[in-house]
């Protein structure tokens, strides 16, 4: 079984470069304090690399 994180928004995504909006809108993110649980494949981690600034990550057990 693949590993779990839950990962949620703590920065708002006015200002950020529209790319980077729109990696937070395909991790499943909409608003402030939202948060979505993915997979956590190389796909995934690269795209909480490229937003790290904007999101906190768990894992979940």
């Amino acid at each position: 079984m693949a590993q779990k994180i839950k990962i949620r928004l703590i920065r708002s995504t006015i200002g950020v470069l529209p790319k980077q909006a729109a990696t937070i809108r395909s991790l499943g993110l909409r608003k402030i304090g939202s948060s979505a649980e993915q997979e956590a494949n190389p796909a995934i981690m690269g795209m909480i690399k490229k937003v790290s600034h904007l999101v906190e990550v768990k894992e979940i057990n």
